[in-house]
């Protein structure tokens, strides 16, 4: 395999770990928003960040705050994992 095959591959990577923090952050945003927790869009958005979130969710200790920890952890690795990619 030549060396620019694995270059573009490792910018194809890259790009969609970016485009799925972007969704994490979208979700984050809509689940400040109630009115449009049940359009389909942001449905699908959520099932997207629950693949990750959800694990994370469960592993962590209940905390008496009001916001979920779990889509910052996840995008912390998210970014460790491209920057050593």
């Amino acid at each position: 395999m030549s060396y620019l095959a694995v270059q573009r591959g490792c910018i194809l990577i890259r790009t969609l770990i970016d485009i799925y923090i972007f969704i994490l952050i979208i979700d984050v945003i809509i689940s400040y928003i109630p009115q449009y927790k049940s359009h389909p869009i942001c449905v699908r958005i959520k099932q997207l960040s629950d693949y990750t979130c959800g694990p994370v969710r469960r592993m962590l200790p209940e905390m008496d705050i009001p916001f979920d920890i779990s889509p910052m952890i996840v995008i912390l690795f998210l970014k460790i994992f491209v920057a050593v990619f």
